[in-house]
């Protein structure tokens, strides 16, 4: 929800931040007067688990290198929905769809997490200075996802 001079309203996660183009000083999609007043996370029943894991500098405790926010939902040892989202990657929060959809239906374990990752970020772009992240988030993807299966498993 954000309070702005018109009142107030929702905008949808994936609308509030926007890639740099012509006004690298504008992150958001907010007015200068708006104020975020809550974020919504709606939890269904077709969200079994769900984490975030943020990997960070040992001297920083601000700014994620790589974060990953997942949810899972196992069917019979399938992937039945799984939502993954990263941080620190990109200008702006990244939702992994294709990673996602290589993921659905199939079993979970670290070659099929890697194999979809790599899917994801066959396009992305790197420079010297982030190349690391791309072994990064393919790590952090896998160990989280991992993660919540093992706890759906219990």
């Amino acid at each position: 929800m954000v309070l702005g001079a018109e009142g107030e309203r929702r905008i949808p996660f994936e609308d509030l931040h926007r890639l740099p183009g012509d006004r690298p000083e504008a992150d958001t999609t907010l007015a200068p007067s708006d104020l975020v007043t809550a974020v919504e996370l709606p939890m269904g029943p077709e969200v079994e688990r769900s984490t975030y894991t943020k990997v960070r500098d040992r001297a920083s405790y601000a700014f994620a290198l790589v974060s990953v926010a997942a949810t899972l939902r196992l069917e019979d040892d399938r992937v039945d929905r799984v939502r993954i989202a990263w941080g620190g990657v990109a200008h702006k929060p990244w939702r992994a769809r294709r990673a996602e959809e290589a993921l659905t239906g199939g079993p979970l374990d670290e070659q099929a997490v890697r194999a979809a990752v790599d899917e994801e970020l066959a396009a992305a772009t790197t420079d010297d200075e982030t190349a690391f992240k791309v072994a990064m988030v393919r790590n952090t993807t896998t160990m989280t996802l991992l993660g919540l299966a093992g706890e759906a498993a219990r």
